[in-house]
C-alpha cells in the first residue's frame, strides 16, 4: 500500500471514531480511559500536537471541537456526569498512556 493510501484510510478512520464518539456522548470520558486509556480529550491533545508538529496553528479549544463537535464547555454542560467514587477509584488504578 503506498503512503497516500494509507494515510486517507487512516483519516477516514480517525473521522469515523471521533463520529462515533459524538454519537455516544452518554459513554463518559472517564469510562473511556478507565477501559481504553483514553478519552475524547486524549484524541484533542494528539491532534493539537500532531498540528504542531507540522506548523499548522491550533488552539486547544480548536482541538477540542474538531472532537467534540461542539465547544467543549457546552459538550461539558449537556453531557458530563459527575464521576462516581466508583469511577475516580478505577481512574486512580489505571496506567496512564
Amino acid at each position: 500500500m503506498d503512503d497516500k493510501t494509507r494515510t486517507e484510510l487512516e483519516a477516514a478512520v480517525f473521522r469515523r471514531l471521533v463520529a462515533h464518539l459524538r454519537a455516544r456522548a452518554d459513554v463518559q470520558n472517564i469510562d473511556l480511559m478507565n477501559l481504553a486509556g483514553f478519552c475524547r480529550n486524549c484524541l484533542s491533545n494528539w491532534l493539537k500536537e500532531s498540528a504542531d508538529s507540522m506548523g499548522v496553528p491550533m488552539s486547544k479549544d480548536e482541538s477540542r471541537e474538531l472532537v467534540y463537535g461542539m465547544p467543549y464547555d457546552e459538550w461539558r454542560a449537556k453531557y458530563q456526569k459527575e464521576a462516581t467514587p466508583g469511577q475516580q477509584a478505577a481512574f486512580e488504578k489505571s496506567p496512564r498512556h
